[in-house]
């Protein structure tokens, strides 16, 4: 009996294995949120109200400003309300720009409101009284701005649309205005989402949707139109009198010499999350010598910014300066040389909105490095801009010119196929004696100018085989004038990465004359830093572009130009597992450029991993000004020839696809891939592709990196 009941009492192999399930059951719960589903620390981003972040923004008064746009209204008086939702900053500028334009011709008190300042559901709580409009813009697959995705999750949230016989909005009285690029597949989605869910619940569009289209070229002059058809439903359906444009400044701006220079603000960009200043470990020069263009390879060391921490396939935004030429002929055609470094206070005057002047510029500063650092200087002025310049001209044939230009839709075109219209170009332009513009007031050019952005570039380094080093891959742009091949239009953010190279091949500028930039918080001298080096800034943003968990699902991956940077990547992950001995998936990838002897960047690095790969990595080239005109080919029309493999892999093999390059070229993929779906032995309707394409890009089995 004893030995019955110690038989009975000793484990067996089932309760081992039931043990060990406990044990992994519960060491897999314990373990949540640090080994494995780990919260991302850029989500909060999402839902931030970026204005809150800066200057006079962070004051006890603007925290207790109140989320009820509709209470907001009525604090301020105001009949109209211009929302907008920005992701580049284009919009943005179109909501103030309406929004001054409709106070001073119509005096109609207009508020402009960024979407995640208030809470979407008091959009509801509008009254028939006032004036919505919005102008909101679509980037990528149809995504909404940053500040829109509250607004956006809202109104497309299943509970309130089940609502639908409520007519939620059916007080509402709006105008629409939308940015998108017609390359892109869903162009402007967000504001066509808007619109049909705002008509759902009884909003009232008093003008039809409107919509301006990036890949034309045309957005400035699209929203020109729009604003003209807006203004004259004002005078004519709304009664509204329209009076002649006069400015009246809403900030002031006063010099204070007591000011200590530890109290300016020297150039640190105004974002979250905050810039840091990131060493150059070097640059060379990727194209070959006979380029006339140049393609950097940029290494950065985030070894010494412990905050920095990347995943492959983020992106780095990098923080350019505005040109010394640009910024000296602006404060010579001012007037205001002398006065550049002098310390200035900037506040808004009675009345005006304080949030929108503290998260446009800082406060106190100098205007030297107001012109350097916070504003676009750089950019072309619309036409709508110099009839607002006009007054302020100093001779009568300044101002005819102006008015002139910004009253001929043909005449600004022609006008600018020969000349960039910067500020202070359009100054020097317009005076033929230079005189100097001194009755421009310096609140008219802070008001005027959009703010300076920085420029997105992604990551071709991984954080597995680099963690402590970025690299970029940055083609360096240079537009020539269409009647004027002599003057060209400079990309601000690569010419002046390209000026920091110090290589003799990235400084044999065939054809370019460059810049040169002082950034005064970053100042360069070989004595200047404890290693140094020169330091660029610079912060992350997270993208979802990133490679399958399971490293054994084969990849197809399809890029032209800089566009091969993630997938540089990639394939360098990929190395990495296969170094450790472990098993990894096939790779595809298709690459388009000009010419193999001009412009087909890494191409040693590639063969060299083709050959590590051991026929786990094929390349497909295609190169479009290369050979007999017969053999030319862009990438799309190599995915084609190959629709055999790239079937095999998407549908048989439940591979993962990725696209990076222009948005022009991720279209005809998409569109050669869905035909020759149909020609599968399954017998695939057009619909039946359409739709199981639709279906692995919910997946993010089919990504895409596109702009343009």
């Amino acid at each position: 009996m004893a030995s019955l009941l110690t038989l009975q009492t000793q484990p067996n192999t089932i309760d081992y294995i039931a043990l060990t399930f406990l044990s992994l059951v519960a060491g897999t719960f314990l373990t949540r949120g640090i080994l494995w589903d780990q919260p991302d620390p850029y989500r909060h981003l999402l839902y931030e109200r970026p204005q809150l972040k800066h200057g006079i923004g962070t004051t006890a008064n603007s925290r207790q400003q109140t989320r009820n746009i509709a209470r907001r209204l009525e604090e301020t008086n105001s009949p109209i309300v211009v929302f907008w939702g920005s992701q580049s900053g284009t919009a943005e500028s179109f909501a103030h720009r309406l929004a001054r334009e409709i106070t001073l011709r119509f005096g109609q008190n207009t508020l402009t409101a960024d979407l995640s300042d208030y809470d979407p559901a008091s959009i509801a709580e509008i009254p028939s009284s006032k004036l919505a409009i919005f102008i909101l813009s679509t980037y990528g697959e149809g995504d909404p701005a940053d500040n829109t995705v509250e607004f956006w999750n809202w109104l497309n949230s299943n509970d309130r649309n089940a609502e639908k016989k409520q007519k939620q909005f059916s007080g509402l009285r709006y105008f629409a205005f939308g940015l998108g690029n017609s390359n892109y597949k869903f162009y402007n989605r967000v504001i066509d989402r808007v619109v049909k869910v705002l008509g759902e619940h009884g909003a009232n569009a008093l003008l039809p949707v409107s919509r301006a289209n990036d890949a034309t070229g045309s957005t400035q002059e699209d929203f020109i139109s729009w604003k003209e058809r807006l203004f004259a439903f004002f005078r004519g359906s709304l009664g509204f009198t329209q009076s002649e444009l006069i400015y009246q400044p809403t900030i002031s701006i006063t010099t204070d010499d007591t000011i200590k220079p530890s109290a300016l603000h020297r150039g640190e960009p105004r974002h979250s999350p905050n810039p840091v200043a990131i060493p150059i470990m070097g640059i060379r020069q990727l194209f070959e010598p006979i380029s006339d263009r140049y393609c950097l390879h940029i290494d950065l060391d985030i070894s010494s910014t412990p905050g920095v921490v990347y995943k492959t396939g983020d992106h780095l935004a990098v923080w350019p300066s505005n040109p010394d030429e640009e910024v000296k002929l602006l404060l010579h055609m001012l007037g205001r040389s002398h006065e550049s470094e002098i310390p200035i206070s900037i506040a808004p005057i009675e009345g005006a909105d304080v949030e929108d002047v503290a998260k446009k510029v800082p406060s106190p500063t100098t205007l030297l490095v107001l012109l350097r650092h916070y504003l676009e200087i750089t950019a072309q002025l619309p036409r709508d801009i110099l009839a607002t310049l006009a007054p302020f001209a100093p001779t009568n044939e300044a101002k005819t010119f102006l008015t002139e230009l910004a009253n001929s839709k043909e005449a600004y075109a022609d006008f600018t196929r020969r000349n960039h219209l910067t500020l202070a170009r359009v100054l020097a332009a317009s005076s033929t004696n230079k005189q100097r513009w001194t009755s421009l007031p310096l609140t008219y050019i802070i008001e005027t100018l959009p703010v300076l952005q920085p420029r997105y570039y992604s990551i071709s380094s991984s954080s597995v085989v680099s963690p402590r080093k970025i690299s970029l891959t940055v083609l360096v742009l240079s537009t020539p004038l269409p009647e004027n091949t002599a003057m060209s239009i400079q990309g601000l953010t690569s010419t002046y990465l390209l000026t920091l190279a110090d290589s003799p091949q990235s400084r044999e500028h065939k054809n370019m004359t460059l810049p040169t930039y002082t950034n005064t918080l970053l100042p360069f001298t070989p004595d200047s830093s404890s290693d140094g080096r020169r330091r660029i800034l610079a912060h992350l943003r997270r993208s979802s572009f990133k490679l399958p968990r399971l490293q054994t699902t084969p990849l197809i991956l399809i890029a032209a130009g800089t566009g091969l940077a993630p997938f540089r990547a990639f394939i360098a992950e990929r190395r990495q597992v296969l170094k450790i001995g472990r098993e990894v998936g096939d790779v595809l990838l298709f690459f388009g450029c000009r010419s193999p002897e001009e412009d087909f960047i890494y191409k040693d690095e590639l063969s060299e991993m083709e050959g590590a790969f051991g026929g786990k990595l094929r390349i497909v080239t295609a190169f479009s000004r290369y050979g007999q005109r017969s053999e030319r080919a862009y990438v799309q029309d190599r995915v084609l020839e190959y629709k055999n493999e790239v079937r095999e892999i998407l549908v048989a093999r439940r591979g993962n696809l990725y696209i990076c390059g222009r948005a022009g070229m991720a279209r005809e993929v998409e569109r050669r891939v869905t035909g020759f779906l149909t020609e599968m032995e399954d017998g695939w309707s057009d619909r039946d592709a359409e739709e199981w394409v639709r279906s692995v890009k919910r997946r993010n089995k089919w990504q895409e990196d596109v702009w343009g």
